[in-house]
């Protein structure tokens, strides 16, 4: 019986080896990003959203100017209620 507990922990040590050779450890997580670089990236993101509604919208083939206006106004309206909700988280 002695013998028996013997073999089956050296067994399991030397798997358990095996094992952690076979697999190295994994490299550290990134570092999570700042409020303020956050805050950054997204307001980043914002602008540039509203840039290319922006350039579609006036360049648009059918739209005539009372309907770009209107679209540009609806679209800065939009705009700076999400301005205004990502300040307010900051």
């Amino acid at each position: 019986m002695k013998k028996l507990f013997i073999s089956t922990i050296l067994l399991v040590v030397l798997s358990t080896s095996a094992f952690a050779q076979k697999h190295p450890p994994r490299p550290p997580a990134p570092p999570h990003p700042s409020k303020s670089e956050l805050y950054n990236s997204k307001a980043r993101e914002l602008d540039k959203k509203y840039n290319t509604e922006k350039k579609m919208i006036m360049n648009h083939p059918l739209a005539t100017k009372r309907m770009k206006s209107d679209q540009l106004k609806a679209l800065n309206a939009r705009y700076q209620n999400e301005k205004k909700l990502l300040r307010a988280t900051k």
